[in-house]
């Protein structure tokens, strides 16, 4: 049985297509299924923001066909494991478990790693740098987590 694991950031468009498209190209395909949502319905049924799409293909990965989704109730009965990229996000699915046991499954990404901070910043705001700064934090979680799913 695969291991479903859920990426989850505010829209949908920078920072979890990202850990979707990372985290697939560390792991076996046919063990592990990865998804992204944002816990808001902005963008929904969109491509990633350019600056993700570019700063993946800068890394060899094609997160352009990715498409934008909201997060739902359903997620908790669907992923094992659900990702979310900050506090805020983090919060707000806690807010939507409905067990002891939906809420287990939930984790901050960068509690995978210890780079000194504990949130993926949004980089949706500022230049080209801030998602390249993203890449490598999400890269490390996915590292981390990806030892430990295979």
């Amino acid at each position: 049985m695969k291991t479903k694991v859920l990426m989850v950031c505010l829209g949908n468009i920078c920072r979890s297509p990202l850990a979707e498209g990372i985290l697939k190209s560390k792991v076996d395909a046919n063990a592990v299924l990865v998804d992204s949502s944002g816990t808001a319905g902005y963008h929904i049924g969109n491509p990633p923001d350019k600056r993700s799409i570019a700063v993946a293909q800068k890394h060899l990965l094609d997160i352009s066909a990715q498409k934008c989704r909201q997060f739902s109730k359903n997620d908790f009965k669907e992923f094992d494991l659900i990702y979310a990229m900050d506090k805020n996000n983090f919060i707000n699915i806690l807010s939507l478990a409905n067990t002891e046991k939906d809420k287990k499954k939930v984790r901050l990404l960068l509690d995978e790693v210890n780079l000194g901070i504990n949130e993926v910043p949004d980089p949706y705001y500022g230049g080209v740098d801030g998602f390249e700064e993203v890449y490598q934090m999400i890269n490390s979680a996915c590292e981390a987590i990806a030892k430990k799913l295979n």
